[in-house]
């Protein structure tokens, strides 16, 4: 056993040599980290300057770029510099910061998919009683809730792995996960892993069930109206069932690979899986909800053009400039 005073740091295992790849790689991950900013600051600023977009639904779209930006955060800066570096230690403290960070932004994610499926189930199913369902005073207090949670949560199970002693120091992750911290307590068992897992298990599905549970009365609601009428639905629904698809595939394939022994999975497609539910949501959402929802299409299309109308009049006036001086 190793001597638990040796995790003052941890080390990430998963970084390869690249070689001839090395700087492509970081220039790709850089314009990826580039592109959820731009993409999910874009989102929030339409949101906020537009008060015809100031109703619930696109609230909580905002919600999801706003935790987009959050999660990204905790990871893109710090990967990067590990992509230039030779060695890839991170103090203890910074790992358990990274954690809270990376898995609070994961349930974030997925409460506020729950009061979006809540919205629109209310929107659909009732829609006489929205105004009074969705005052401003239950969006507050479902927003509370869908951010204080989880924190709380987090904070908890995150300061009882702190005060646990280590045997040793290597994450096999390009990250720091929970689940591969756990593995290196000294104290861990079999009984301390099957509560987590079951924990982990009542956290998780609980909110899938509730989501599942309004599509399935939306979609009884609905089953019996027009074509039209079935239309206008799918098309309000679609992008948040575009997102839960995505967020599940992805936040499965991350719970599936940390389950997994070490070298049982070819060490890129490891990365990859391991780096989906941080970069795939973030990267789509904005994409999803900018591209299918026709209010927010409408209106980046009218600052994309407005943007083009302003380049094409500074460089008249560049060019008129040059011409003068030529004079």
């Amino acid at each position: 056993m190793e001597n638990t005073t040796l995790p003052f740091y941890f080390n990430f295992t998963m970084f390869m040599n690249l070689g001839h790849y090395h700087y492509p790689t970081f220039v790709f991950c850089l314009l990826v980290y580039a592109f959820i900013v731009s993409s999910n600051l874009a989102i929030i600023c339409i949101v906020v300057q537009e008060k015809s977009l100031h109703e619930p639904m696109y609230v909580f779209i905002a919600y999801l770029s706003v935790n987009s930006l959050y999660g990204s955060a905790a990871f893109f800066p710090r990967f990067l510099l590990d992509l230039l570096s030779d060695d890839h230690l991170i103090p203890r403290a910074a790992c358990l910061a990274q954690i809270y960070v990376i898995y609070t932004y994961a349930s974030y994610e997925l409460t506020i998919l729950c009061i979006m499926a809540y919205d629109r189930y209310v929107a659909i199913c009732h829609p006489l009683h929205y105004r009074r369902r969705m005052s401003a005073r239950v969006v507050a207090a479902l927003s509370f809730l869908a951010w204080a949670c989880p924190a709380c949560n987090l904070a908890v199970s995150i300061s009882t792995v702190a005060r646990l002693p280590l045997c040793g120091r290597s994450i096999q992750k390009v990250y720091c996960a929970s689940w591969n911290v756990v593995k290196l307590l000294c104290s861990a068992n079999a009984v301390n892993s099957t509560v987590a897992n079951l924990g982990a298990v009542a956290i998780a599905f609980l909110p899938f069930g509730f989501i599942v549970y309004t599509y399935l009365r939306i979609v009884a609601a609905c089953w019996r109206t027009s074509a039209e009428v079935r239309a206008k639905v799918l098309q309000r629904c679609s992008p948040h069932i575009i997102s839960f698809a995505v967020y599940s595939f992805t936040s499965f394939s991350d719970t599936a690979l940390s389950r997994q022994p070490p070298g049982a999975i070819h060490p890129v497609l490891a990365v990859v899986l391991s780096l989906e539910f941080i970069v795939i949501p973030p990267v789509l959402n904005p994409l999803i909800y900018g591209l299918k929802l026709p209010e927010i299409r409408r209106h980046i299309v009218r600052v994309a053009a407005g943007f083009r109308r302003h380049s094409g009049r500074v460089s008249c006036q560049a060019e008129r400039k040059v011409a003068t001086s030529k004079v």
